[in-house]
């Protein structure tokens, strides 16, 4: 597929169709200039696997790797990890990512956006060498020369309740010992069922800052102690109580070598109802802002009709709650709206709704068989009287049905109307300092 960089204004189609008699494929203008390289990309096609445009790569090509999340960029989709390695931890680098279109995030075991994860908590993710470095807005690494991963373009962040969640694990407590404020405990995850897949007992740190949730309730270590469940001072054991933990790390213990390269748990759910709510909180957290941006996708065909009509075919983004799928009916009405691989809204100085282009949906329909990670298996097919540059096959839209609100977003959130300066479109590496 060609990669178009002719900047997304809001080029109507009308004059091409009306000459070619109403069935047309507008052309790019610049499909055959060779984009201005930031970064130099030296590895050749069949060292590495590097995401296509307009395909959902494959799960088992991508890199694992878990870091503490310093840096947000939330506008951009971006931010910075930093990684363990052989080093004591603090002194590792911030390894910058960035989220692919399709990247999902979860927090606290449902969808979220960048800026609903606190700085310092360890992130799981999967990650891919950059789909064009020449755009990339994160450096791009060189593996012959950096020891930390090239791979780093994101498919899924979680935390640990998130992991967890998803893969059938729990963490299991088997000691704790309080020394005053502060505090260790003996755990490993494991299957929550149990069996076969346990991992290497760690050591983790805590103290009064860490929230115990159980039920409804929001307790600290003082109330673990005053109930007698945990020592005042001292060891007990805990016999492998299930628990769900989130992580951070912070510096405790002194200089030793241990202590550096040691975890914080900020959080621990004592039982399902607790995790579960949490979980519904965040949903419900997400599920309102997708509805105030827009439900993301990409294009996957234009049919052309005359004077600039067309029916365009998209495909949803996956990982989002099923409440906002099934808000798409057919027959309803929507809006689509032009945006960029960041999921800015192209052209929004009066609010996205403003330049979106309405219609109607006339047909939804689900994929069968197994679902590429990223994608919500789900087309919608739409309708409209003017389609738009920013509609071609392989861009990135955004949608709404009528019912979802067409308010305002922040300005860093959009694109100036026909003015986006290259800088803006792609935003640069240049931000990320080099160590």
């Amino acid at each position: 597929m060609k990669k178009f960089l002719v900047p997304r204004s809001w080029f109507v189609v009308v004059s091409l169709v009306a000459v070619l008699g109403g069935s047309a494929v507008v052309p790019a203008a610049a499909a055959d200039q060779k984009p201005s390289t930031k970064n130099k990309e030296t590895k050749t096609k069949a060292e590495v696997f590097r995401p296509e445009p307009g395909k959902f790569p494959p799960l088992e090509k991508a890199a694992t790797y878990r870091g503490e999340l310093v840096f947000v960029d939330h506008a951009n989709r971006r931010g910075s990890l930093r990684v363990p390695g052989e080093e004591r931890f603090f002194r590792n680098p911030p390894h910058p990512f960035a989220l692919l279109p399709y990247g999902m995030v979860h927090y606290h075991g449902a969808p979220a956006d960048l800026r609903d994860i606190p700085l310092g908590i360890m992130l799981h993710g999967r990650f891919y060498l950059p789909p064009d470095p020449s755009i990339s807005v994160v450096p791009v690494i060189e593996k012959s020369r950096d020891s930390r991963p090239a791979e780093n373009h994101a498919i899924l962040l979680e935390d640990e309740p998130s992991h967890c969640l998803r893969t059938g694990k729990v963490w299991r407590l088997s000691e704790v010992e309080i020394q005053g404020t502060r505090g260790r405990i003996l755990a490993r995850r494991g299957p929550k069922e149990g069996g076969d897949g346990e991992e290497a007992e760690e050591m983790l740190t805590l103290d009064t800052a860490t929230v115990f949730w159980r039920g409804r309730e929001k307790l600290g270590l003082q109330d673990l102690i005053a109930e007698g469940i945990w020592p005042a001072d001292g060891k007990k054991t805990l016999g492998g109580q299930a628990v769900y933990l989130g992580i951070t790390w912070k510096p405790s213990g002194g200089w030793t070598s241990s202590a550096f390269n040691q975890f914080h748990v900020s959080d621990i759910w004592l039982d399902d109802a607790a995790m579960q709510r949490a979980s519904a909180h965040q949903a419900e957290k997400h599920k309102d802002f997708i509805r105030s941006r827009w439900m993301p996708a990409w294009v996957d065909a234009v049919e052309y009709g005359d004077f600039g009509k067309a029916t365009i075919t998209a495909t949803l983004f996956g990982g989002m709650d099923a409440a906002l799928y099934q808000d798409f009916k057919k027959g309803g009405q929507g809006q689509i709206g032009a945006a960029e691989l960041t999921l800015k809204h192209s052209s929004g100085n009066y609010g996205h709704a403003h330049m979106a282009i309405k219609g109607s949906i006339v047909e939804i329909s689900k994929a069968d068989g197994e679902i590429p990670f990223g994608s919500s298996g789900i087309q919608i097919r739409m309708k409209v009287d003017l389609a738009l540059e920013g509609f071609r096959p392989g861009r990135i839209v955004r949608l709404r049905p009528q019912e979802w609100p067409a308010d305002a977003v922040p300005r860093e959130e959009f694109l100036p109307d026909g003015n986006a300066s290259p800088e803006e479109r792609f935003p640069t590496p240049a931000i990320f300092p080099k160590y």
